[in-house]
């Protein structure tokens, strides 16, 4: 490592070489439980981090526990990160292709649904319905509607704001 600070570029892609064995051991040790995929992650998201704080590394001290140090508080950050995502997202390598858990709404179900929005939309103040019509459903840029509608940026912004928040309130049954 000290080589490494120093510049010398051989050097430092052994050092690399070498630690990733001592990575990939202690991480696996320190999360049994987790899937070969995260410890890899972990693994290099220290390399990462190692290479970026390489100047703080002090030649006095052994290199090991520095690079340890770095794994604990990495790998930490990529093991919270994929529990986060475990809770989150569900796999479906397990479904069979024809199982009904994939099925999506039906056509029948979306004529309904853009039924109601038709309907709240309806509902909506001029101004608003306006403004959700050029910018959300024509997808015209603000400054295109600006033009077409005469009203500026700033109050197409407000209407489209309000607009949405009605068309929620109006959809959700709140109104």
């Amino acid at each position: 490592m000290r080589a490494a600070q120093q510049g010398d570029r051989v050097l430092y892609g052994a050092l690399l070489t070498a630690v990733i064995r001592p990575l990939r051991r202690a991480a696996r040790a320190r999360w049994p439980r987790a899937d070969a995929a995260a410890i890899e992650d972990a693994v290099q998201e220290t390399l990462l981090a190692l290479h970026n704080s390489r100047h703080l590394y002090d030649p006095e001290r052994p290199f090991m526990p520095f690079l340890f140090g770095i794994m604990r508080f990495r790998g930490g950050d990529v093991m919270r990160r994929t529990r986060r995502a475990g809770a989150r997202e569900t796999s479906i390598d397990d479904i069979p292709e024809t199982s009904d858990a994939l099925r999506t709404d039906s056509d029948q179900d979306k004529g309904l649904e853009a039924d109601a929005l038709r309907a709240a939309i309806a509902r909506l103040p001029d101004g608003q319905r306006r403004a959700i019509e050029m910018t959300k459903l024509q997808e015209l840029s603000l400054e295109e509607a600006s033009t077409v509608s005469g009203m500026s940026v700033a109050a197409l912004k407000v209407a489209t704001h309000r607009g949405v928040l009605a068309l929620r309130k109006l959809l959700n049954g709140s109104n």
